[in-house]
């Protein structure tokens, strides 16, 4: 996971800050030389390291003291805002044209991810009810008109190409299909090369002033560190870029390019990539990335993701079925596959103030808890629908015919049953008198 062993050790940092009643500079001082290795070791710019220990230290030492509270959280609050606006401050979202078809024209290093990506950001934008198309200008490498025809179709979006020909031309061409059958926005994938050279360039230059786009968005690899921002600068100075994507921020890096890419190129993540499936992009928040770095969680990503899985009509029966107080095995069984859908079971939690820092040494075995969900569901699916919505029914000789259909234990039905059993308590217990909070939620989700 992104920024593991970066935020392990800041917290590490912190944990000798804890306890104490008063901190003197010496403490102070002694804690951010912890913090600046950590941000070095993740690959973050030396300059932009110096002056952010700079920052923090001045802050720290001088008379900005809440008293609500302890000196090492007040450390820790001005390290959370330094951080952020390190990383550009707050989210800045994509813009769009006056006239019909807002271009975005994506571009970067050949192995970034930049064919994939066209189609994450086409999926997403299209869930605004926008009908992107994917433009295929990448006409040099093997096979990449395929691919961006498969990951297109996989993400429901139309790809238009027309071969291994002009890429200026098609370009041109593809503006004029998306105004003629109401296409917008027009997404641009232009070819990548294994390093930055004159001839990417002037093509890239070419198709930016034939089609005149309302951003260029440069996809860098977030496991390549600085090399990342020295491509984004690079880019920048040579074409003139609105915003960085990065990608594989969810794989073994050490973080550095997210931390660094803003202050070196002053261009913004716009989006990153945290996995290989199409619904694996998000908006970029650093306040909330610093959050996940510092071990403090990011609620607001993980009520987002929860909003995005949570089928409408399932939520308005599960809350109709909670006012009559009622929650079956068949609400328990849609519960754990939309909880299936939000993705690793270790980054959600992690997302979960005050867990993040704890679970920063604890393994997750995601393929036992894949086997797990898999076992629960099969166990529900084995009863009848009289056994579901009516669990007290549920006798030693039924568990023991479902056990038999599900290729389990009778101790495994009885397991499912029981933790069944303490999430309708659970339930029972928010409706009866502290049911605005869970109401609340329901509202949210809808």
């Amino acid at each position: 996971m992104a920024f593991e062993s970066l935020s392990e050790k800041i917290q590490g940092a912190f944990k000798k800050l804890t306890g104490r009643g008063k901190l003197t500079e010496a403490d102070v001082k002694e804690a951010m030389r912890d913090v600046r290795m950590a941000l070095l070791e993740a690959d973050v710019n030396y300059a932009l390291v110096k002056d952010f220990i700079k920052k923090v230290t001045e802050r720290a030492v001088g008379t900005e003291i809440l008293s609500s509270l302890t000196p090492a959280q007040q450390v820790i609050k001005i390290v959370n805002e330094e951080l952020t606006q390190l990383m550009g401050g707050q989210n800045v979202k994509l813009t769009h044209s006056s006239s019909v078809p807002t271009i975005y024209m994506m571009c970067g290093l050949q192995g970034a991810g930049k064919t994939t990506m066209c189609a994450k950001l086409g999926k997403l934008i299209a869930k605004d009810g926008k009908r992107p198309l994917l433009v295929a200008c990448d006409v040099y490498r093997p096979a990449a008109i395929r691919q961006l025809q498969i990951v297109g179709g996989q993400a429901g979006v139309e790809v238009f190409e027309k071969g291994q020909g002009d890429p200026v031309q098609i370009a041109k061409e593809a503006v004029e299909h998306a105004r003629y059958y109401g296409r917008d926005p027009v997404i641009i994938d232009t070819a990548g090369r294994l390093h930055i050279d004159e001839k990417l360039m002037q093509e890239l230059k070419d198709i930016k002033s034939a089609v005149r786009p309302q951003e260029i968005l440069l996809v860098v690899d977030a496991m390549t560190g600085q090399d990342a921002v020295t491509v984004a600068d690079t880019f920048n100075k040579e074409l003139g870029v609105d915003g960085v994507i990065l990608t594989k921020l969810d794989g073994d890096t050490r973080g550095g390019a997210a931390i660094s890419v803003k202050a070196v190129t002053g261009k913004p993540i716009k989006f990153s990539g945290t996995g290989e499936k199409l619904g694996d992009i998000e908006p970029f928040h650093p306040d909330r990335m610093a959050g996940r770095i510092l071990g403090m969680g990011d609620v607001l990503s993980l009520i987002e993701k929860a909003q995005d899985i949570v089928d409408e009509k399932a939520a308005e029966q599960l809350e109709k079925n909670l006012r009559q107080k009622q929650f079956t095995l068949e609400d328990y069984l849609t519960q754990l596959k939309q909880i299936k859908k939000m993705g690793s079971v270790g980054d959600l939690l992690k997302m979960i103030p005050g867990l993040g820092a704890k679970l920063n040494n604890v393994q997750i075995d995601e393929d036992k808890v894949a086997r797990e969900q898999a076992k629960n569901e099969a166990i529900i699916l084995s009863m009848t629908r009289a056994e579901r919505r009516h669990p007290d029914i549920l006798n030693a000789s039924r568990r023991r015919r479902i056990a038999a259909g599900s290729g389990v234990t009778v101790q495994e039905v009885n397991l499912l049953v029981k933790q069944y059993e303490q999430a309708r308590d659970m339930m029972k217990q928010v409706m009866n008198g502290k049911g605005k909070g869970l109401r609340q939620m329901m509202k949210g989700f809808k």
